[in-house]
């Protein structure tokens, strides 16, 4: 697997965790949202884990 296609996976990754983030502090947070946002974190991890 190419570097390039797991680095594009790990700024997702992180991208996502930091939507997850943002989504948490404010003061009323949209916890569909964040499941969402966790469910295509979780598929991510789990692409990179099988790399």
């Amino acid at each position: 697997m190419e570097t390039s296609h797991v680095s594009a996976l790990q700024l997702k990754h992180a991208g996502l965790e930091r939507q997850i983030q943002d989504e948490l502090n404010r003061p009323l947070p949209d916890l569909a949202m964040i499941q969402q946002l966790k469910r295509r974190k979780l598929r991510i991890k789990e692409e990179l884990a099988h790399i």
